[in-house]
């Protein structure tokens, strides 16, 4: 008996057809086959009329002249023309007259550019409204808040902090070291100054066994970043969650830690899913836009560690039309063949003094510790070569691959269509 399973890649599907024989299992999120209560729009008004522990926007708006949304940029498919409208018209319900920035956080990822913007929350508010895009070295639009729990400082986005009301728009998804996406992130690390985000990512935070996808309890890196929301004065969140044509299956808004923990227990009911074990996994990362690189890819790689055996072979899907995705995080397992020697320097360093893209670069050696990744992609093959991997174009291609390197022609497969939509544990 022969099945079909679709995995994402970039702007496409890739379908591979296997011997249900050879099939261990294939690990979806419940997202997929939920079936929201209203259309798009009417779910993110609902959660801005009916706000967890909070006010109405329109309510706290009252009197704010100057107005900060922070709003996810292009690296996340946040579908910001869904969202954003609503926010506006409660922010000017309350406040006509209110002077409203949307303040694009960027975190350290580079500049997005007007097609990007156009693209994300569409022409006429990119047109009619004050767009600010975030620059974490730009020291002079930057203002230290004080010192967070893990010792580093919590310098943010000046305009965010001198707001008379801040507030945020983002998605819920499983995030592979803050446990979720969401909430307080949009603060830190997305308007972060690059110094605080290199401290609340160091090693040791990263090693620890509870900054682990789908977890926040005891979590270094999210206390870190509930600690810098609170303190930035972020008042109000509407996140969504969506599936995995973008489109919003669930909104919440209001307060921005007890909103975002509501989130979380619902996304986290929808796709939390056993693992599986088996030689192979076969994983994506969900298609464009967080396939657009290997340092993005790093991230479903992740769902495919936590059920892959050791020794076995991870098959990943990423487009990675942007090649890399990091001149940092590509020299750090480039240029260095040991990584077991890489790993032992990123461990040796303290809480402030991680460099750019460390943490992506341990997570990864943390992955290629436990199995062989062959990387289908339109990146280079040396560049995948170079960063470790086996580089293949096709599903098919990949698995004869596994299956030599395995040395079983008849090895089993776990597939995760999309690795970015499940916790796998």
């Amino acid at each position: 008996m022969l099945k079909t399973i679709s995995f994402p890649y970039g702007h496409r599907t890739v379908r591979l057809t296997v011997n249900e024989k050879h099939l261990n299992a294939v690990l979806r999120s419940k997202i997929h086959d939920f079936s929201p209560a209203a259309p798009e729009v009417e779910l993110v008004r609902e959660a801005l009329k009916n706000p967890i522990d909070s006010p109405c926007l329109s309510e706290l708006s009252r009197g704010k002249n100057k107005v900060v949304i922070i709003a996810s940029d292009h690296t996340r498919p946040v579908p910001s023309k869904v969202i954003i409208p609503p926010m506006l018209e409660e922010i000017r319900a309350g406040n006509p007259h209110a002077e409203i920035t949307i303040l694009i956080s960027t975190g350290c990822h580079r500049e997005t550019t007007r097609e990007e913007l156009v693209r994300k929350f569409g022409e006429d508010i990119v047109e009619r409204e004050r767009i600010v895009i975030h620059d974490c070295d730009d020291t002079a639009n930057l203002v230290d808040i004080g010192r967070l729990p893990s010792g580093g400082r919590c310098i943010i986005n000046r305009l965010a902090y001198e707001a008379d009301l801040l507030v945020s728009e983002g998605f819920i998804e499983p995030h592979f070291f803050a446990g979720f996406s969401g909430g307080r992130k949009s603060v830190l690390s997305g308007i972060a100054a690059r110094r605080t985000v290199l401290a609340n990512h160091c090693s040791e935070f990263i090693n620890s066994k509870y900054a682990r996808t789908g977890n926040l309890e005891n979590n270094p890196i999210h206390a870190d970043m509930l600690w810098a929301a609170k303190q930035a004065g972020l008042a109000f969140i509407v996140n969504v969650v969506i599936n995995s044509k973008k489109e919003v299956i669930y909104a919440v808004a209001g307060n921005t830690e007890t909103a975002h923990l509501t989130g979380c227990r619902f996304l986290s009911g929808l796709c939390r899913v056993e693992p599986v074990f088996s030689d192979i996994v076969i994983t994506s990362n969900g298609g464009y836009p967080l396939d657009q690189n290997i340092y993005q890819a790093v991230k479903g790689m992740t769902a495919a560690e936590a059920t892959v055996n050791e020794g076995g072979v991870i098959i990943m899907l990423a487009e990675s039309e942007d090649g890399h995705g990091g001149e940092d995080f590509y020299h750090q397992l480039a240029d260095e063949p040991d990584i077991l020697k890489t790993e032992a320097e990123f461990l040796s360093r303290g809480r402030e003094e991680t460099v750019p893209d460390q943490w992506q670069s341990q997570i990864f050696i943390r992955i290629l510790k436990r199995a062989r990744v062959i990387y289908i992609s339109d990146a280079p093959d040396d560049m995948v070569r170079a960063m470790h991997m086996i580089p293949a174009h096709s599903i098919e291609e990949a698995l004869d691959m596994a299956r030599r390197i395995i040395g079983k022609p008849d090895a089993k497969i776990t597939a995760i269509p999309d690795g970015v939509s499940v916790i796998v544990g």
